[in-house]
Parts: C-alpha cells; sequence; structure tokens
C-alpha cells in the first residue's frame, strides 16, 4: 500500500506513538508485507527468528519491537507490539468506510459494463469497459477490474486475509488494507472468493479463467491465460505463472510457486514449489507419471504377499 502523500518518520511515530531511530525527517512512502516491500515502506517484525530477514528486506523501515543497530540507509520504529501499530497504520491510512448504497458514488465503471441486481460495488471500486458482473456479486473497496471481465453470480472480490496472531484471550486479526486487481478479459465463475492482499495486491493475470466454487488466498499472484477448476482452493501469497492449469479440488500450501505451463491433476495437494512444463498428481505431490507407477505397484502387493506364503 502506497500512502497517497510523503510522510516522515517522525510522524509515522506519532500515529502509531512509538519511539524512532534513525533521522525524522527519513522518508516514508508506504507500507507492506516483506514479500513485497519496496525502498520506502514499512515492514512488520514481532519474532526474533525474522529480525534479519526483515532488516535485510527492501523495506528502508522496520517496525520491531526490540532496539537493534539500525541498518544503513534505513530507519526503525521501536514498538512493543508491531502487529497491533501495523494494524493501526492499517486503519489509519485505509479505514473502513460504510457504504450508504448498493453502488459507491465513489466507484468508477466503464462504458459498455453490465451490472446485474443485487450486486455491491464498494467505495473507490475501478471497472473498466464492456464488463459483465451477475447478480449478488460483492466488489469490495478498492478492488480494480479491467476490461472484458466476467464474474458470475454470488462471487465476492475482496474479502478480508485470513491472517491471525494466536493471543492468550484469542485470535487477533492482521487487517487488510489491500486489493484485488483483475486484468482484462479474465472469466470468474459463479460463488468464487478472491481475498485482497493485507497490504499489496492480490492479482488475477489478463486471460486466466476460473471455474466455480474457486477461493484464492491473500496476496496470491496468478499469471496469465491460466486455467482454474472447481473447488480449487488456493493459499495466501503464492504465484502461480503463466498458462498454469489446475484441475478440480487441487490444494495448496501458502508461498510456494507453480511454474509456467504446469498442469496439476485433480485432487493433488500441492504441497512444494514445482517446476513448470510438467505434470503432477497426488499428495504428496509427484509428477504425475512417477505417481501413477507408485499406484500401480501399489496394487500389485496383495498378489506378491500371497506369493511369498
Amino acid at each position: 500500500m502506497k500512502f497517497y502523500k510523503k510522510y516522515s518518520l517522525k510522524e509515522i511515530s506519532e500515529i502509531i506513538s512509538c519511539k524512532y531511530i534513525g533521522d525524522p525527517n527519513f522518508p516514508v512512502l508506504g507500507m507492506n508485507e516483506i514479500h513485497v516491500v519496496e525502498p520506502g515502506d514499512i515492514v512488520f517484525v514481532d519474532h526474533p527468528k525474522y529480525y534479519d530477514k526483515a532488516l535485510q528486506s527492501a523495506a528502508t523501515i522496520v517496525l520491531i519491537n526490540k532496539e537493534v543497530e539500525c541498518p544503513e540507509g534505513k530507519a526503525l520504529l521501536i514498538s512493543d507490539d508491531p502487529f497491533r501499530d501495523f494494524n493501526k497504520l492499517t486503519q489509519y491510512f485505509r479505514p473502513f468506510t460504510n457504504a450508504a448504497v448498493s453502488i459507491s458514488s465513489t466507484a468508477t465503471i466503464g462504458e459498455g459494463t453490465i451490472i446485474q441486481p443485487n450486486c455491491f460495488i464498494g467505495n473507490h471500486v475501478v471497472i473498466g469497459k464492456n464488463c459483465i458482473i451477475h447478480s449478488n456479486v460483492s466488489i469490495y473497496d478498492h478492488c480494480v477490474l479491467g476490461d472484458n471481465v466476467i464474474i458470475q453470480a454470488g462471487t465476492i472480490i475482496g474479502a478480508d486475509a485470513f491472517y491471525y496472531k494466536k493471543r492468550p484471550e484469542g485470535f487477533d486479526q492482521l487487517l487488510s488494507g489491500g486489493r484485488v486487481v483483475i486484468e482484462d478479459c479474465v472469466g470468474i465463475g459463479a460463488l468464487c472468493t478472491i481475498d485482497r492482499g493485507v497490504t499489496g495486491d492480490t492479482t488475477i493475470g489478463e486471460g486466466t479463467k476460473i471455474d466455480n466454487q474457486v477461493h484464492v488466498g491473500h496476496d496470491t499472484l496468478i499469471g496469465k491465460k491460466c486455467l482454474i477448476a472447481a473447488q480449487t482452493g488456493i493459499a495466501g501469497c503464492v504465484v502461480i505463472e503463466d498458462e498454469v492449469t489446475l484441475w478440480g479440488q487441487v490444494g495448496t500450501t501458502s508461498g510456494i510457486t507453480i511454474g509456467e505451463k504446469a498442469v496439476v491433476l485433480g485432487q493433488t495437494g500441492v504441497t512444494k514449489s514445482i517446476e513448470g512444463g510438467k505434470t503432477y498428481f497426488g499428495t504428496p505431490i509427484e509428477e504425475s507419471r512417477e505417481k501413477l507407477k507408485q499406484l500401480a505397484n501399489i496394487k500389485k502387493i496383495p498378489d506378491i504377499i500371497e506369493k511369498l506364503k
């Protein structure tokens, strides 16, 4: 998430009432998660295991719960609870705003686009030209759709990320201030859910087609001309490269990459990153030819046991 103007380190520290280390005029341009940070961004870290990763990331402002040596060219925000204060920043820069009508007056809708009855179009949504948004679709605040996008009935675009911190009193949600960006000529089936990024974008690439009842987690990047069949579940922060095919009921873990033109057969659990240009099957996932050989050999086990008697 980029801020609408440049802030200083001192100004940000005052918003969250915390100490800072660095030049008070150090520029702050936005905030983001560690896998997508850029210079000028704030990243938060609250566990010693990840201190080095955060401090050596592209982010130039680190919101951290311990005073440490500040790397050259960076600044620190010292907080007793970085998770809480990251949420405060999200609330400050992108607060939840009640929608008074079904289609917000701040939404931009392109020429030739058709919006069927009972849809909700949130604040600052942008929809391109010649789209068809079928009935009972909800598109949450700040989401962006390109031209010639078709969304079938009952789909939700931009729901909150499934991201929680366990505390003694229960689970504390990391607030979502990101977007969903859907590029030109994407087709999305009925009853799908596509979560927005926590602070960045969940992106569906140009020409990709998604079947009914598919879930796409927060901050996932789906490339161009992919095919994703029904009841597939894609976790957060996954990278799916161009022209990938995921058949029905595929499930993925988070933070992995599925290489270009990979094919994943139905009911496969994608538990690790996989190379492109190959076909995969099974859980744990393997190349389909090898996995099918293994299954064929398993069927022979009773006969082998019988011969050994």
